[in-house]
């Protein structure tokens, strides 16, 4: 798998340079960059992603965000964020007579590179390379029926590096509009927390991001 996103990841960066190229004639002595001539177009965009996937065998949701600038219509360079949460379960190991749940957040550099972006239905590459941080939160409620009276707390909590690369397909709604619905593989670092696998954070995630802005 290391390897596997290891070359996904070099080969998306190389993408961008083969798509900014268009056809033109070499014939003469004009001086040539690997970026194209001069008149590169500039955009950007902002999202909101909403993703489903296991952690820990649970099913969990993930929110998140990006916002990035986008050079010749064909990359995209910004940040990204995401929060997650797992479905709560009893662990008396945990937190006696409360139930429990991983939740927490990682966000770093995007990179994305957008395959024929000008059509209609097209692919583009997110890559998210970052830090977060996840723990092992409960709740408790002496009053079930009081929903204000609510105590969250922290069992255990770590850090961890984040490399996560994607592949989405893209629908232009209109010009300033993009629906994605993409695959995922996040991968961490180890993770440490209680009675916890070290890779409990690596897997896969699909799902949906609205896209506005100008491209």
């Amino acid at each position: 798998m290391k390897k596997a996103i290891t070359l996904l990841i070099c080969l998306s960066l190389f993408i961008p340079f083969v798509n900014g190229q268009d056809v033109k004639d070499y014939s003469n002595n004009e001086f040539k960059t690997i970026f194209g001539d001069r008149h590169v177009s500039h955009g950007g965009y902002g999202s909101l992603t909403f993703n489903y996937s296991q952690i820990n065998g649970k099913d969990a949701i993930l929110m998140g965000a990006r916002g990035a600038w986008v050079i010749g219509h064909s990359f995209a360079l910004g940040i990204a964020g995401y929060g997650f949460l797992n479905d709560y379960s009893y662990n008396p190991n945990l937190a006696e007579g409360r139930n429990v749940n991983l939740t927490g957040g990682y966000g770093g550099l995007l990179m994305e590179p957008i395959i024929f972006g000008k059509f209609p239905v097209h692919i583009s590459i997110p890559i998210l390379i970052g830090a977060g941080g996840i723990a092992y939160t409960s709740t408790w409620n002496p009053y079930p029926y009081d929903y204000e009276d609510f105590d969250l707390f922290v069992e255990d909590a770590t850090g961890f590096m984040v490399v996560e690369p994607g592949l989405e397909l893209e629908i232009n709604v209109v010009r300033f509009f993009r629906v994605a619905i993409g695959g995922y593989y996040r991968y961490t670092s180890k993770i440490t927390l209680y009675q916890t696998p070290e890779d409990v954070l690596n897997g896969w995630s699909a799902g949906i991001t609205l896209k506005f802005g100008k491209f």
